[in-house]
């Protein structure tokens, strides 16, 4: 969808002309007779400004349906509540670390399996699947180390085995990458990073191929009521206008940044789809229409937390914050921060190490970012206790 398209899909409101859709802030709605209404009856099953929004998101997607969720984990919890005690889900090894949390310690003691793979390599999904394998669950890009996997693929395999194949589709967003294009069933966001964008709300969005998906979502969403509120919505509809916009100057200056780290003395690896020795850069090239994304990942030769949290207090422009996505550039440490829940021997072997630190870039000049990676380098190599080489 073109960026003319998007903001042209949010429709102004027919009733008073408002060029912005209206917040329904109202938890009920008059009926003219008992079942009989406008299409609204009570604000946990449906708000003309979530129908808004969840339109637009699956329209964004290619997708049947839409649906709107008070946080990312909502989302993905709608989804899971598809699974009955002895299914099994495999997931990519290098998974968020609130998904993680969520299927470790609330799904699994209802009796979901969960294996962990690494998906970069067909043959890894080839031959972990079982027949009780009903869903497989993969980021393209992971959060943190920016894994790609072959979205076509792993469809091919799900398809085979009669399992749903889900996507979270946070970090190379609408803009990008369409999941269900390639194969996929159900696409999820955390509509708290891109497709919000300024660090002023939390959403979850799912997005659904089929019908009969839409419909059993919807069923959840209703049964389970995690629903986002009017306020919100309006909030990530607006964001949605901007969304190609900013993306697309995020991915810009990571790519920049990527650059300057890769020949940095002090930096051991860096992770990001669009450098040429990424393992699966021509997969990120063709399936991400040659957009790579505005967060980049990297490792100290000195590989410890000190050093870590040395430079993640060193800098001006990017913010030490949990999230990524926004305007404002940020930066974590995914160890301590945003995959603390994942026990550190299976975050090592997901290739998160000690000191891997995440950036989110965002819309500022890419020289002052660079600068402000530049001289928080040196302000850490200035430290007579440390040393990164």
């Amino acid at each position: 969808m073109s960026a003319t398209k998007i903001i042209h899909a949010v429709p102004s409101d027919p009733l008073t002309g408002a060029i912005s859709v209206p917040v329904y802030q109202t938890s009920t709605f008059i009926q003219e007779a008992p079942g009989v209404n406008k299409g609204f009856d009570y604000a946990r099953s449906n708000n003309p400004t979530r129908k808004v929004l969840e339109d637009l998101v699956a329209s964004l997607e290619n997708g049947h349906g839409g649906f709107a969720f008070a946080t990312g984990l909502a989302a993905i919890d709608a989804v899971l509540k598809q699974l009955s005690s002895g299914d099994e889900i495999l997931a990519v090894d290098d998974i968020y670390g609130g998904a993680y949390r969520l299927f470790t310690h609330v799904y699994q003691k209802l009796g979901i399996t969960v294996t962990y793979v690494d998906t970069t390599e067909i043959e890894n999904v080839a031959k972990a699947v079982t027949s009780k394998t009903k869903l497989i669950w993969i980021e393209s890009p992971t959060n943190p180390t920016l894994k790609v996997s072959d979205i076509q693929g792993i469809a091919q395999i799900a398809q085979s085995i009669g399992a749903l194949l889900v996507v979270d589709n946070t970090f190379a967003s609408p803009i990008a990458q369409k999941p269900l294009d390639l194969g996929a069933d159900i696409v999820i966001h955390s509509g708290t990073k891109y497709i919000g964008g300024h660090s002023d709300l939390v959403a979850g969005l799912v997005i659904t191929k089929t019908q009969e998906l839409s419909e059993r979502i919807k069923f959840i969403q209703n049964a389970s009521g995690g629903v986002l509120g009017p306020w919100d919505c309006f909030l990530t509809i607006r964001g949605i206008e901007t969304l190609d916009l900013r993306y697309r100057k995020q991915c810009e200056n990571a790519m920049e940044v990527a650059l300057y780290l890769a020949q940095h003395k002090a930096v051991a690896e860096v992770f990001y789809p669009g450098l040429k020795d990424h393992k699966n850069h021509e997969i990120a090239k063709r399936q991400q229409n040659g957009l790579f994304g505005g967060v980049v990942s990297f490792s100290l030769k000195k590989d410890d937390q000190e050093s870590a949290n040395q430079f993640v207090t060193a800098t001006k422009y990017f913010k030490l914050a949990e999230s990524l996505g926004g305007v404002k550039s940020l930066l974590c440490h995914p160890a301590q921060m945003t995959h603390a829940s994942i026990p550190r021997e299976k975050r090592l072997q997901a290739g998160i190490k000690d000191s891997l630190i995440r950036l989110s870039c965002g819309i500022e000049e890419v020289e002052d970012l660079v600068n402000d990676l530049k001289q928080a380098f040196e302000k850490v190599e200035r430290a007579k206790e440390l040393s990164f080489i």
